[in-house]
């Protein structure tokens, strides 16, 4: 569905993505994981033309036959939202607050040429109920009235109103607490089995990755260290820095003693990973 080749994303000042070579296939969930720096939300933000002014990108990011790289500014909006969709980690930013959930996702829909009110309303409610909200209710809220978790969902109804066929969710569950994490993931998961979405799943959260994921791709300070079947590559690490990053997993019960299987050598603390809270 999406295959990335020879991806190298660079400023004047540094190389943040090297030559990265990784694909996602139709109806799967594939997690990008590494610790912050790694280039994983970088290469997300490529795909759909999201990079910051100062940096580049040079590669093939083929989407259906075309080369993401190389679309206009035009051709890739009529991509992302229609084709492509993001949830971000800022779910707040995701919404203007001063206009109400139902008026932005109806504008969405408007701009990308849904030309019947009814409809687009009809859609929308739909979307808000498919992501096990009020519907009605958060339609007509504006996003400060709504919690964390509320807010997220309708940021997921957001990104599957147009009927995508990739999501790409970059740490979508970072500001979550422990619990609405959990149930934001279980959601993404369960939608992707009612309507054979692919997800890209940005992420730093291996035990997390270990539950939903069919794949994974491993990223070091912008290059592809390992990846594979999740299970395998979890459960036999052939990359050290994939054995450091298990090895960083905290603890769930209070006082269980932190995994150390490897050598102290390899050791990083879940401070350095990125893997804590």
């Amino acid at each position: 569905m999406l295959s990335i080749e020879g991806l190298t994303i660079r400023s004047k000042a540094k190389t943040v993505v090297d030559q990265l070579e990784l694909a996602v296939r139709p109806g799967e969930w594939f997690a990008l994981a590494g610790e912050s720096g790694s280039g994983k939300s970088m290469t997300a933000s490529a795909i759909g033309g999201l990079l910051p002014s100062s940096f580049t990108a040079h590669g093939v990011i083929a989407w259906k036959g075309n080369n993401l790289l190389t679309l206009s500014a035009k051709q890739r909006r009529s991509l992302l939202g229609n084709e492509i969709s993001y949830i971000f980690q800022d779910y707040h930013g995701a919404f203007t607050p001063f206009l109400r959930i139902g008026s932005q996702l109806d504008e969405l829909m408007h701009a990308h040429g849904c030309p019947d009110r009814n409809a687009r309303k009809q859609r929308c409610i739909e979307v808000l109920e498919h992501v096990q909200l009020p519907a009605e209710r958060v339609y007509r809220s504006y996003p400060f009235q709504l919690s964390g978790g509320q807010l997220q969902r309708a940021a997921i109804a957001a990104a599957l109103l147009l009927k995508p066929q990739l999501l790409i969710a970059d740490e979508p569950t970072t500001a979550l607490d422990t619990l609405t994490a959990h149930r934001v993931l279980q959601l993404i998961n369960q939608i992707r089995m009612e309507t054979g979405i692919s997800v890209l799943w940005i992420t730093h959260d291996l035990r997390h990755v270990r539950k939903y994921a069919d794949r994974i791709a491993v990223m070091r300070t912008g290059s592809l260290v390992e990846s594979g079947e999740t299970q395998a590559v979890l459960d036999h690490p052939t990359h050290p820095y994939t054995r450091r990053l298990l090895a960083a997993i905290p603890p769930l019960a209070p006082n269980a003693p932190a995994r150390l299987p490897y050598s102290t050598e390899e050791q990083i603390t879940p401070e350095r990973s990125g893997l804590h809270g």
